[in-house]
Protein backbone atom coordinates (compact mmCIF):
# COMPACT_ATOMS: atom_id res chain seq x y z
CA UNK A 1 0.00 0.00 0.00
CA UNK A 2 1.24 3.51 -0.79
CA UNK A 3 2.32 5.75 2.05
CA UNK A 4 0.75 9.15 2.70
CA UNK A 5 3.94 10.70 1.34
CA UNK A 6 3.51 8.79 -1.92
CA UNK A 7 -0.14 9.89 -2.06
CA UNK A 8 0.92 13.53 -1.72
CA UNK A 9 3.54 13.17 -4.45
CA UNK A 10 1.03 11.56 -6.77
CA UNK A 11 -1.59 14.25 -6.08
CA UNK A 12 0.92 16.86 -7.25
CA UNK A 13 1.52 14.80 -10.38
CA UNK A 14 -2.22 14.60 -11.04
CA UNK A 15 -2.54 18.37 -10.99
CA UNK A 16 0.33 18.68 -13.47
CA UNK A 17 -1.08 15.98 -15.71
CA UNK A 18 -4.52 17.58 -15.89
CA UNK A 19 -3.00 20.97 -16.64
CA UNK A 20 -1.02 19.44 -19.51
CA UNK A 21 -4.23 18.06 -21.05
CA UNK A 22 -6.10 21.35 -21.19
CA UNK A 23 -6.49 22.88 -24.63
CA UNK A 24 -5.30 19.83 -26.56
CA UNK A 25 -6.94 18.73 -29.77
CA UNK A 26 -8.47 15.21 -29.50
CA UNK A 27 -6.03 13.85 -32.10
CA UNK A 28 -3.08 15.04 -30.00
CA UNK A 29 -4.41 14.24 -26.53
CA UNK A 30 -3.40 10.56 -26.17
CA UNK A 31 0.25 10.92 -27.17
CA UNK A 32 0.74 14.27 -25.46
CA UNK A 33 -0.90 13.08 -22.26
CA UNK A 34 1.31 9.98 -22.20
CA UNK A 35 4.37 12.19 -22.54
CA UNK A 36 3.17 14.56 -19.80
CA UNK A 37 2.56 11.66 -17.42
CA UNK A 38 5.93 10.15 -18.34
CA UNK A 39 7.71 13.44 -17.63
CA UNK A 40 5.96 13.97 -14.30
CA UNK A 41 6.53 10.43 -13.06
CA UNK A 42 10.13 10.51 -14.28
CA UNK A 43 10.86 13.66 -12.32
CA UNK A 44 9.14 12.28 -9.21
CA UNK A 45 11.24 9.12 -9.40
CA UNK A 46 14.55 10.86 -10.06
CA UNK A 47 13.88 13.40 -7.31
CA UNK A 48 13.13 10.52 -4.90
CA UNK A 49 9.65 11.86 -4.15
CA UNK A 50 8.65 8.38 -5.29
CA UNK A 51 11.22 6.14 -3.63
CA UNK A 52 12.45 2.75 -4.87
CA UNK A 53 9.91 0.03 -4.32
CA UNK A 54 6.87 2.33 -4.45
CA UNK A 55 3.97 0.51 -6.15
CA UNK A 56 2.53 2.24 -9.22
CA UNK A 57 -0.96 0.79 -9.54
CA UNK A 58 -2.21 1.40 -13.04
CA UNK A 59 -5.87 1.61 -12.06
CA UNK A 60 -5.21 4.07 -9.25
CA UNK A 61 -2.99 6.20 -11.49
CA UNK A 62 -5.52 6.35 -14.34
CA UNK A 63 -8.20 7.44 -11.88
CA UNK A 64 -5.98 10.07 -10.29
CA UNK A 65 -4.79 11.50 -13.61
CA UNK A 66 -8.24 11.16 -15.17
CA UNK A 67 -6.94 9.33 -18.25
CA UNK A 68 -7.51 6.00 -19.96
CA UNK A 69 -5.25 2.97 -19.59
CA UNK A 70 -3.52 3.48 -22.94
CA UNK A 71 -1.53 6.67 -22.22
CA UNK A 72 -0.76 5.43 -18.72
CA UNK A 73 0.65 2.17 -20.07
CA UNK A 74 2.68 4.06 -22.67
CA UNK A 75 4.19 6.24 -19.94
CA UNK A 76 5.02 3.25 -17.72
CA UNK A 77 6.63 1.36 -20.61
CA UNK A 78 8.85 4.36 -21.38
CA UNK A 79 9.83 4.56 -17.73
CA UNK A 80 10.66 0.85 -17.77
CA UNK A 81 12.86 1.42 -20.83
CA UNK A 82 14.66 4.14 -18.84
CA UNK A 83 15.31 1.70 -16.00
CA UNK A 84 13.12 3.69 -13.62
CA UNK A 85 10.20 1.27 -13.35
CA UNK A 86 10.00 -2.50 -13.03
CA UNK A 87 6.95 -4.17 -14.55
CA UNK A 88 6.11 -7.66 -13.26
CA UNK A 89 3.11 -9.12 -15.14
CA UNK A 90 1.95 -11.20 -12.19
CA UNK A 91 2.89 -8.83 -9.39
CA UNK A 92 2.50 -5.23 -10.51
CA UNK A 93 4.57 -2.19 -11.38
CA UNK A 94 7.06 -0.65 -8.98
CA UNK A 95 9.58 2.17 -8.92
CA UNK A 96 12.89 0.46 -9.62
CA UNK A 97 15.80 0.39 -7.23
CA UNK A 98 18.90 2.41 -8.07
CA UNK A 99 21.05 0.07 -10.13
CA UNK A 100 24.58 0.34 -8.86
CA UNK A 101 25.94 -1.83 -11.67
CA UNK A 102 25.00 0.86 -14.20
CA UNK A 103 26.69 3.73 -12.40
CA UNK A 104 30.37 3.02 -13.30
CA UNK A 105 29.69 2.97 -17.04
CA UNK A 106 27.38 5.99 -16.78
CA UNK A 107 30.11 7.82 -14.87
CA UNK A 108 32.69 7.08 -17.57
CA UNK A 109 30.35 8.35 -20.30
CA UNK A 110 29.48 11.44 -18.32
CA UNK A 111 33.10 12.25 -17.52
CA UNK A 112 34.06 11.93 -21.17
CA UNK A 113 31.29 14.19 -22.43
CA UNK A 114 31.69 16.77 -19.66
CA UNK A 115 35.45 16.84 -20.25
CA UNK A 116 34.91 17.49 -23.95
CA UNK A 117 32.47 20.30 -23.21
CA UNK A 118 34.51 22.07 -20.53
CA UNK A 119 37.69 21.84 -22.61
CA UNK A 120 36.05 23.62 -25.54
CA UNK A 121 34.31 26.15 -23.31
CA UNK A 122 37.60 27.07 -21.64
CA UNK A 123 39.03 27.72 -25.07
CA UNK A 124 36.28 30.01 -26.40
CA UNK A 125 34.24 31.49 -23.53
CA UNK A 126 33.80 35.26 -23.61
CA UNK A 127 32.69 37.75 -20.96
CA UNK A 128 29.01 37.20 -21.69
CA UNK A 129 29.47 33.45 -21.29
CA UNK A 130 31.16 33.90 -17.91
CA UNK A 131 28.27 36.15 -16.85
CA UNK A 132 25.82 33.33 -17.67
CA UNK A 133 27.82 30.92 -15.53
CA UNK A 134 28.04 33.46 -12.72
CA UNK A 135 24.28 33.96 -12.74
CA UNK A 136 23.72 30.24 -12.28
CA UNK A 137 26.23 29.99 -9.43
CA UNK A 138 24.59 33.00 -7.75
CA UNK A 139 21.22 31.26 -8.03
CA UNK A 140 22.70 28.07 -6.60
CA UNK A 141 24.06 29.99 -3.64
CA UNK A 142 20.65 31.54 -2.94
CA UNK A 143 18.89 28.17 -3.21
CA UNK A 144 21.48 26.49 -0.98
CA UNK A 145 20.88 29.15 1.67
CA UNK A 146 17.13 28.51 1.37
CA UNK A 147 17.61 24.74 1.55
CA UNK A 148 15.60 24.22 -1.66
CA UNK A 149 17.05 20.92 -2.91
CA UNK A 150 14.71 20.52 -5.89
CA UNK A 151 15.43 23.95 -7.35
CA UNK A 152 19.11 23.57 -6.50
CA UNK A 153 19.25 20.35 -8.51
CA UNK A 154 17.71 22.17 -11.49
CA UNK A 155 20.30 24.93 -11.17
CA UNK A 156 23.04 22.31 -10.95
CA UNK A 157 21.80 20.80 -14.20
CA UNK A 158 21.75 24.30 -15.72
CA UNK A 159 25.40 24.85 -14.75
CA UNK A 160 26.53 21.78 -16.67
CA UNK A 161 24.14 22.48 -19.53
CA UNK A 162 25.37 26.02 -20.09
CA UNK A 163 28.96 24.77 -20.33
CA UNK A 164 27.90 22.39 -23.11
CA UNK A 165 25.91 25.13 -24.86
CA UNK A 166 28.82 27.58 -24.75
CA UNK A 167 31.02 24.85 -26.20
CA UNK A 168 28.57 24.46 -29.09
CA UNK A 169 27.45 20.96 -28.10
CA UNK A 170 23.70 21.32 -27.45
CA UNK A 171 23.06 17.58 -27.67
CA UNK A 172 25.36 16.65 -24.79
CA UNK A 173 22.78 17.58 -22.10
CA UNK A 174 20.13 15.53 -23.92
CA UNK A 175 22.40 12.50 -24.12
CA UNK A 176 23.44 12.83 -20.48
CA UNK A 177 19.84 13.14 -19.33
CA UNK A 178 19.30 9.54 -20.41
CA UNK A 179 22.70 8.17 -19.44
CA UNK A 180 22.84 9.43 -15.88
CA UNK A 181 19.37 8.68 -14.52
CA UNK A 182 20.72 6.32 -11.86
CA UNK A 183 23.49 8.77 -10.95
CA UNK A 184 20.92 11.55 -10.56
CA UNK A 185 18.76 9.46 -8.25
CA UNK A 186 21.74 8.81 -5.99
CA UNK A 187 22.74 12.48 -6.16
CA UNK A 188 19.33 13.62 -4.95
CA UNK A 189 19.89 11.69 -1.73
CA UNK A 190 23.10 13.65 -1.06
CA UNK A 191 21.69 17.18 -1.39
CA UNK A 192 19.83 17.25 1.96
CA UNK A 193 23.09 16.36 3.75
CA UNK A 194 24.22 19.38 5.74
CA UNK A 195 26.67 21.45 3.74
CA UNK A 196 26.44 19.39 0.54
CA UNK A 197 24.81 22.06 -1.60
CA UNK A 198 27.44 24.61 -0.61
CA UNK A 199 30.10 21.99 -1.29
CA UNK A 200 28.76 21.64 -4.84
CA UNK A 201 29.12 25.38 -5.30
CA UNK A 202 32.68 25.18 -3.97
CA UNK A 203 33.33 22.54 -6.66
CA UNK A 204 31.73 24.62 -9.41
CA UNK A 205 33.65 27.83 -8.71
CA UNK A 206 37.12 26.45 -9.69
CA UNK A 207 35.56 25.23 -12.95
CA UNK A 208 34.18 28.71 -13.58
CA UNK A 209 37.47 30.40 -12.68
CA UNK A 210 39.52 28.15 -14.95
CA UNK A 211 37.12 28.80 -17.83
CA UNK A 212 37.40 32.56 -17.23
CA UNK A 213 41.21 32.30 -17.37
CA UNK A 214 41.03 30.11 -20.49
CA UNK A 215 43.06 27.57 -18.55
CA UNK A 216 41.96 24.40 -20.32
CA UNK A 217 43.85 21.88 -18.20
CA UNK A 218 42.74 23.48 -14.94
CA UNK A 219 39.11 23.45 -16.14
CA UNK A 220 39.35 19.79 -17.04
CA UNK A 221 40.96 18.94 -13.70
CA UNK A 222 38.33 20.87 -11.73
CA UNK A 223 35.52 19.15 -13.60
CA UNK A 224 37.11 15.75 -13.00
CA UNK A 225 37.39 16.47 -9.28
CA UNK A 226 33.77 17.60 -9.13
CA UNK A 227 32.43 14.50 -10.86
CA UNK A 228 34.61 12.16 -8.78
CA UNK A 229 32.89 13.18 -5.54
CA UNK A 230 29.80 11.18 -6.49
CA UNK A 231 31.76 7.91 -6.37
CA UNK A 232 32.54 8.56 -2.71
CA UNK A 233 28.94 9.47 -1.92
CA UNK A 234 27.57 6.22 -3.35
CA UNK A 235 29.56 4.11 -0.91
CA UNK A 236 28.04 6.03 1.99
CA UNK A 237 24.53 6.10 0.52
CA UNK A 238 24.54 2.36 0.06
CA UNK A 239 25.04 1.96 3.80
CA UNK A 240 22.47 4.61 4.75
CA UNK A 241 19.76 3.50 2.30
CA UNK A 242 20.29 -0.24 1.74
CA UNK A 243 16.69 -0.72 0.55
CA UNK A 244 17.10 1.79 -2.26
CA UNK A 245 19.97 0.11 -4.12
CA UNK A 246 20.53 -3.17 -5.96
Amino acid sequence: MESHGDDHALEILVARGKAAQSGLRPSMRRVTTATAIYNDLREAIISMRLVPGTPLQEKALTQRFGVSKTPMREALIRLADDGLVDIFPQSGTFVSHVRLAEIPESTVIRQSLEDTAVQRTAEIANAADIARIDAIIARQRMLADLGDTDAFHEADEAFHEVIALIAGYPNIPRLLRQVKVQIDRARRLTLPVAGRMHQVIDEHEPIRDAIARHDVEAARAAMKTHLAVMRLDIDRLRLEYPDYFV
